[in-house]
């Protein structure tokens, strides 16, 4: 690994931008009949997000826990939530959400 300066570490910090992350949960209704669909649809809505540059980042949990994906968007809470809160699977029940406010820097990707 490099070493990294603190000229270095000042300068990165004063790039970074402001982002929401999502955490979404199973919620009440994780069970019910057409779930299937509406998290297929749900995924679908993610793809939509992602194309029009608002979902940076989304990660469905593989394994069995009560969290069911990690989102990072590229917009402020109050756009979040409006987001989320038209979601059918968030609507039906099938999911509930926290966001948190996160720092981090524009053009970071996956390997």
């Amino acid at each position: 690994m490099n070493a990294i300066t603190n000229e270095f570490m000042m300068q990165m910090l004063g790039k970074s931008k402001n982002y929401s992350v999502v955490i979404l949960k199973k919620g009440p209704n994780d069970n019910i009949p057409e779930r299937q669909q509406i998290v297929w649809e749900h995924a679908r809505r993610n793809f939509e997000l992602r194309e029009a540059g608002l979902l940076s980042i989304v990660c469905p949990v593989i394994e069995e826990n009560e969290i069911r994906g990690i989102g990072i968007f590229n917009a402020d809470k109050e756009k979040v939530k409006e987001i989320m809160d038209e979601d059918r699977g968030v609507q039906k029940g099938v999911f509930v959400y926290e966001i948190i406010d996160v720092k981090s820097f524009a053009g970071d990707a996956l390997p």
